[in-house]
């Protein structure tokens, strides 16, 4: 049942409703993490750069999270997927910092003589938390994909 790269998800019940449940999850997992971005470069805290990434990611991500909500698009899915990856990468090189102890994304300097003096960062925290949201995001859309692929050959 697969129309222009994806199925629908139009409501149902058994095996059928576990898969809306699952594209409704990722979904919404995938625009909160886009509003939250949206929230961050709006308070600029981050830097030009940064901010344009988050500006960028929410720019391919948010239409996703429509389309998986309203088709569960598999095309939309593995954008979703890639874009996460993506970020897990790019948030595990801000939490590793560039050759600054790990101070790379700390706001304000706050973090600076805790880095210095070896302590872990203040952002650390967030920073493996934005990462656990970006794998399960990427996890999500993946067992979705797989769930669409194995209902296609049913």
């Amino acid at each position: 049942m697969s129309v222009a790269g994806g199925v629908g998800v139009a409501g149902g019940v058994g095996r059928r409703g576990g898969i809306v449940f699952h594209s409704r999850i990722c979904s919404a997992v995938t625009a909160a993490s886009c509003l939250t971005h949206l929230g961050l470069a709006a308070g600029n805290q981050h830097g030009t750069w940064l901010n344009l990434l988050m500006l960028a990611m929410v720019a391919v991500c948010l239409p996703c999270a429509v389309h998986i909500w309203r088709h569960g698009r598999i095309t939309a899915l593995r954008q979703v997927m890639a874009a996460a990856l993506a970020m897990t990468g790019v948030h595990a090189v801000l939490l590793l910092g560039t050759g600054s102890g790990g101070s790379g994304h700390l706001h304000s300097g706050a973090g600076t003589a805790a880095a210095v003096a070896g302590a872990v960062p203040a952002g650390s925290g967030a920073l493996l938390a934005v990462i656990a949201l970006e794998m399960t995001t990427a996890l999500l859309a993946a067992t979705l994909v797989a769930r669409f692929r194995a209902q296609a050959h049913d």
